[in-house]
């Protein structure tokens, strides 16, 4: 495979800024970095850099309910309003754990990408700087009525991954992240990933760009909550994720049977040959499955990992522009 020469020629002509990782088996075949963490100090990055990775981390939620089911404090059919002490007076009542894991709840979205496109425009109302908790996120879809009834159809939809790391602290008494911190990055010896504050950003992190189209730019500390959480907004290192690939896979994180659920094609999406997990995506080709991958885009970072079990291949790619990961992807993909 001519792997390394494909990901040389695409990082080139999109001007890519991140770190590409691929592995084959336990050997690492390619690692690059690309462009800068900080352009105005002009700091490069390197395949240690930490990147924030927006929606790529809703597996990490998903895995935390997994987690809770697996010790019996919750059911895949447990319904919401069983779940939290918080009022939904527009919800329907039949709405379960396995419907917001699998976005077919049809609760409203605070961010629904099918109708709008600018994700700044949220904080108009609602300054970003706020935003540092779960419960922060609520006044944006609590009172909002519903899109569709429970189980109708997929439908992508951040609120619902807010309503899971809600539950995962009312069932815990942990903050959300601290609970990831010492339940997931802890066990697979992830010490440079975390949920960390755009006004605190730990050294060797990127900072996210927002390319203008008179060749101007800017970060994006004015666009994302100042605080990941349960919907998006962790950082990790490419090294990092292996690591979780790793830990995931061989049951480190959950046992077989709920590793094997939480891989399961529980719903077809919108796109042909597209199927939803809990918390990941999965590509079939001739009803196999070609491979388990995340995905995040958010002002200023993009992120796209996989794995592929035919051809025990797993890629990370990391970028600190809207951009990137998926050109990246499908340049390694013409090799695979």
């Amino acid at each position: 495979m001519d792997i390394s020469r494909n990901i040389e020629a695409t990082s080139k002509e999109i001007e890519f800024s991140g770190v590409i990782s691929v592995k084959a088996g336990d050997d690492l075949i390619h690692s690059s970095a690309h462009g800068y963490s900080n352009r105005a100090d002009e700091i490069m990055n390197t395949t240690e850099t930490r990147f924030g990775i927006a929606s790529g981390c809703k597996l990490f939620t998903a895995i935390a309910i997994c987690q809770l089911i697996q010790k019996g404090k919750l059911r895949f059919d447990s319904k919401l309003k069983d779940c939290v002490r918080i009022m939904f007076p527009n919800f329907n009542q039949n709405v379960t754990i396995h419907h917001l894991l699998t976005h077919t709840s049809g609760i409203p979205d605070y961010f629904d990408e099918e109708v709008m496109d600018d994700f700044e425009e949220l904080w108009k109302n609602n300054p970003m700087y706020h935003v540092k908790g779960l419960k922060d996120l609520l006044p944006m879809f609590q009172d909002e009525v519903m899109m569709f009834q429970p189980g109708e159809r997929f439908h992508y939809n951040n609120a619902g991954y807010i309503l899971l790391g809600l539950i995962v602290e009312e069932l815990t008494g942990l903050e959300f992240t601290e609970y990831i911190d010492k339940n997931i990055f802890l066990p697979c010896d992830m010490k440079n990933s975390g949920y960390f504050s755009m006004d605190q950003l730990p050294k060797n992190t990127a900072l996210g760009y927002i390319d203008e189209e008179n060749g101007a730019w800017r970060t994006n500390v004015y666009s994302l909550p100042i605080k990941g959480s349960a919907d998006g907004g962790a950082y990790i290192t490419t090294s990092d994720m292996f690591r979780f690939w790793d830990g995931l896979f061989s049951n480190q994180l959950l046992n077989q049977e709920y590793t094997n659920l939480l891989l399961e094609t529980h719903i077809a999406t919108e796109d042909e040959g597209e199927y939803y997990g809990y918390g990941i995506w999965i590509r079939k080709k001739n009803d196999a499955i070609f491979k388990y991958h995340l995905m995040g885009y958010d002002p200023g970072v993009s992120f796209n990992s996989a794995v592929y079990p035919a051809k025990r291949l797993r890629t990370v790619i990391t970028s600190n522009k809207g951009m990137g990961p998926y050109h990246i992807t499908r340049a390694i993909e013409k090799e695979v």
